[in-house]
């Protein structure tokens, strides 16, 4: 069980305290730390947004259920089942990716739907605190991969009733925690979002975030009197610095004068703090979730690897008189069943399917994990598997950047099938590629240089960070312009 702890806001601290004695004296911190109190002063303005995205999520989510399979004659402008793909995997998705590197989680504090119903319903939580096994470390990794695997099996990206089990179904559940746990907090994206974890990650290279001056907390008054100030991710406001978890929706802005939004250097997070809070989950959903089982859902659908083993199997089954492999009977909620558009998966696709994915996490997650594991050895650290750890985060643009172009491929499919004129998608890919690749070996850099001195020490650890990014490089290369 977990406590929970209130803290309260003065009257005198709900003013926006003087710029002159902010701890955070740039210019641009000044507009940052305005921006924080305007936030925490219009929450009005926030909620009303919420709102309009909850109706908007809403109605896309549903209302195609009921509505017929678009045909080869669908299009964004006169189809609403169409439109609904492209909001959800051709923006929503891949931009929100692209808003945690700029600007931190500021999407789960102020637009994301299912934090919103969630937070709604904890105002009439039964309010039991959180249990143990509720806080486990591990349940990000499980909600990425669940996810994502059921993701594929069912053709989330493609039908309307596979969006709506999988994302309604999470929307359910995120209620459903908040009328349980912890009254006026969102529990269920704190540690039960199947994308926080990869939101934490890519919040780590975030410019900004919300920032705890210690100087000015232990200054100001110990026993602060008037209304609570609700963390509803639950951080402990008095330590700040982080922004994997913090969801910058600007509540604590100036909060005993010590808390402001404030500027970093990007990846500051990452080379700094991630010497003592990378973690061996992280690492897992980062190597082994957003790298390799990734690419694996990505891939499996254009790989003529995926076609022979196929083909193999299917002979071989034939051959021996074992059949039901081949027969096309399972429900869509288990094995995408669409017999009206020709899109019908045998229990061997299915099977085949899950096995390409989970091969691709094993092979490339696993050999990249191997590389960097004697990239930290070859630092020659006292503590080899941290050095690990906080190495594997350099790949934090990288991932990031490859899961970008994953599900940004269904936007440039429905913008191809609607004629639009896409010839700059392959040099913007190559150089989104690149970049990320260079941002990825500039961090790496910098990390192994906190743990040696010596250039032939950095020298090798800079090899294997430059082949495990040649590794990732090559899997989407295959995907884009190889198959």
């Amino acid at each position: 069980m977990t406590t929970i702890p209130i803290i309260k806001i003065t009257q005198e601290s709900a003013t926006a305290a003087p710029m002159a004695q902010s701890p955070f004296a740039t210019r641009r911190d000044h507009f940052l730390a305005r921006l924080g109190i305007w936030m925490r002063d219009h929450r009005f303005v926030i909620q009303a947004v919420q709102w309009i995205i909850v109706g908007v999520y809403a109605f896309l989510l549903i209302v195609p259920v009921y509505l017929p399979l678009p045909d080869e004659t669908a299009h964004l402008w006169n189809n609403l089942t169409v439109v609904a793909q492209f909001a959800f995997w051709g923006i929503w998705w891949p931009f929100v990716l692209v808003s945690m590197v700029l600007m931190g989680r500021v999407w789960c504090g102020v637009m994301c739907p299912e934090g919103a119903l969630s937070e709604l319903a904890s105002r009439y939580s039964l309010n039991l605190p959180i249990p143990r096994w509720m806080r486990w470390s591990g349940w990000p990794v499980v909600g990425f991969v669940g996810t994502t695997v059921y993701g594929q099996m069912i053709s989330v990206y493609q039908y309307p009733q596979a969006a709506l089990l999988i994302l309604g179904g999470s929307t359910v559940a995120a209620i459903a925690i908040g009328l349980v746990f912890a009254q006026n907090r969102r529990v269920w994206c704190r540690y039960l979002c199947p994308v926080t974890g990869v939101f934490g990650l890519l919040a780590k290279l975030s410019p900004i975030h919300f920032r705890t001056d210690e100087a000015a907390w232990k200054a100001a008054a110990t026993e602060p009197r008037g209304a609570p100030v609700v963390c509803a991710p639950l951080l402990p406001l008095s330590k700040l610095e982080s922004s994997s978890s913090c969801h910058n929706c600007g509540r604590c802005a100036d909060y005993r004068g010590a808390i402001q939004l404030a500027s970093r250097e990007s990846g500051h997070e990452i080379v700094v703090l991630g010497k003592s809070s990378a973690t061996g989950w992280q690492t897992l959903l980062l190597l082994g979730g957003m790298i390799g089982l990734a690419m694996g859902a990505f891939h499996w659908s254009a790989s003529p690897w995926f076609i022979a083993a196929k083909q193999w199997a299917a002979e071989w089954l034939i051959n021996h008189d074992i059949l039901w492999p081949l027969q096309t009977n399972a429900p869509w909620w288990m094995f995408t069943h669409y017999a009206e558009n020709n899109d019908v998966f045998s229990w061997l696709d299915g099977s085949l399917l899950l096995a390409y994915i989970f091969a691709t996490a094993i092979v490339l997650g696993g050999g990249i994990a191997l590389l960097l594991y004697g990239a930290a050895w070859s630092l020659r650290t006292e503590r080899t598997r941290q050095t690990f750890y906080h190495l594997s985060q350099a790949l934090i643009p990288l991932a990031g950047c490859g899961v970008f172009l994953g599900l940004s491929a269904q936007t440039i499919t429905l913008l191809r099938a609607d004629g639009v004129d896409l010839d700059w998608v392959s040099p913007l890919r190559i150089s989104l590629l690149v970049l990320a690749s260079l941002w990825s070996l500039w961090l790496g850099e910098r990390i192994a240089r906190q743990y040696a001195t010596q250039m032939h020490n950095r020298l090798l650890s800079n090899t294997a960070l430059i082949l495990a990014c040649g590794a990732v490089d090559l899997g989407w290369s295959l995907l884009f312009w190889i198959w």
